[in-house]
């Protein structure tokens, strides 16, 4: 008998010892008088036997047909369906089946079918969650995913995700082949132009958005993303732990989830389809995800048209002009064409911006200065050692002295046309 079993003995045993009222009995099982009275006969009728479930060890009458569960076995068993969770694997069920069941209906017959191990919860240390800002904008967390997100179908790739902290909207997403500072601007530049400029950035402590090595330092050096942003007017908060930005972290976690998967049904197959792809999982994923914002307050801004974002994120660095009007950067000399006179340059600190595609272009007070790279002349021929294996050592000159070094007449040394008296 279960322990509800024995708690309905007792009371009945107390009701026929004229202890308690059936009402009160009846009240302490949580069922009406009309039912305890249809227990109390039949324990008079079948002693403890009437108080066992007549329903133990027969099929529920919810239970799922036995061709249903056949269909369901084998579409959860498929090859293509590997890895699907309990939850994405309901849905793609009702799909393409139309079989509508529960999660944990299917996570119990995803067990029994061995494609699905039932996980033990561990006790891990809480982490307080902060409070979401207000509206959309406020706050905008962004991350890059390393992951193989074609499993074996294509190579690793990093996939750049924007996330909004107050609805966890995915704002923007991209695959790269890796994170950088070119890689998150041309993002940027996307995400602005579509939806504005945010209040504020959230990331981590990659190198991209801090200079980690700033000990032994009197000033606080800036990334070049730091001084893009800084010219937008956006704040950049970079966290101390993953924790501290948890809502692109389990945005992320969503994704190496059911984007590979939808991926894998769509068999796409290289990152530019992905790419492709990405709109309109996202749309999906908003729908599915996003929550409503505190206030109805978009702290977006309006992207200045004049802005110019291909020069904001591009490199920049500072030179000086030489006296014959030359620029050294990166290996390169670059002579400047002017009909200035040379003295209006010479000496002069000029701004170096290199693109994503490599292009260099130099800026002397806001204006653009025409450049021309010198090509350098090669450099000698390296000195062979005359013990390495590839050396081939040439014979000396017909005159040379070693060719009579040593030779004597009459015991005296002869002396050849190059010896001097």
């Amino acid at each position: 008998m279960s322990n509800k079993e024995l708690a309905r003995k007792t009371e009945v045993e107390r009701v026929l010892d004229h202890r308690i009222t059936q009402k009160e009995a009846a009240n302490k099982l949580g069922v009406t008088e009309r039912q305890f009275r249809r227990i109390l006969q039949r324990y008079r009728q079948e002693g403890d036997g009437g108080l066992v479930s007549r329903k133990r060890g027969k099929p529920s009458n919810r239970r799922t047909g036995a061709e249903i569960r056949d269909t369901v076995k084998e579409f959860i068993e498929a090859p293509i369906m590997k890895g699907f969770g309990p939850t994405l694997m309901a849905e793609k069920l009702e799909m393409k089946k139309g079989i509508c069941l529960s999660k944990e209906t299917l996570r119990r017959m995803m067990i029994e079918a061995d494609v699905w191990k039932a996980k033990t919860k561990k006790k891990e240390e809480p982490h307080f969650s902060r409070p979401r800002r207000k509206g959309r904008g406020e706050l905008v967390q962004i991350d890059g995913s390393d992951h193989a997100w074609l499993e074996e179908r294509g190579p690793k790739a990093t996939l750049l995700v924007f996330v909004d902290d107050a609805t966890s909207e995915i704002l923007a997403a991209e695959f790269v082949p890796e994170e950088c500072f070119f890689s998150y601007g041309e993002l940027c530049k996307r995400y602005f132009k579509e939806h504005g400029l945010p209040k504020s950035l959230y990331s981590d402590r990659f190198s991209v958005f801090r200079d980690n090595h700033k000990d032994n330092l009197s000033y606080e050096p800036i990334t070049q993303f730091q001084r893009a942003l800084s010219v937008l007017d956006i704040e950049l908060i970079c966290a101390t732990s993953p924790q501290a930005k948890g809502r692109v972290e389990r945005a992320n976690e969503t994704l190496q989830d059911r984007l590979i998967k939808e991926m894998r049904l769509l068999g796409i197959s290289d990152f530019e389809q992905a790419n492709q792809y990405l709109p309109a999982f996202i749309l999906d994923y908003n729908r599915r995800f996003a929550v409503m914002p505190a206030s109805d307050v978009d702290f977006h801004r309006p992207l200045d048209e004049t802005q110019d974002l291909d020069f904001l994120f591009s490199i920049h660095d500072f030179r000086k002009i030489t006296q014959t009007l030359q620029i050294h950067y990166a290996g390169k000399t670059y002579q400047i064409v002017t009909r200035h006179p040379a003295y209006y340059y010479a000496k002069q600190e000029v701004l170096i911006s290199c693109d994503s595609a490599g292009l260099i272009s130099a800026w002397f007070d806001g204006n653009l200065l025409s450049l021309h790279e010198i090509d350098k002349r090669p450099k000698q021929g390296a000195v062979v050692s005359p013990k390495s294996v590839h050396a081939k050592p040439l014979p000396p000159a017909y005159n040379h002295p070693w060719r009579t070094y040593g030779k004597k007449i009459n015991g005296k040394p002869v002396l050849n046309s190059l010896s001097t008296e």
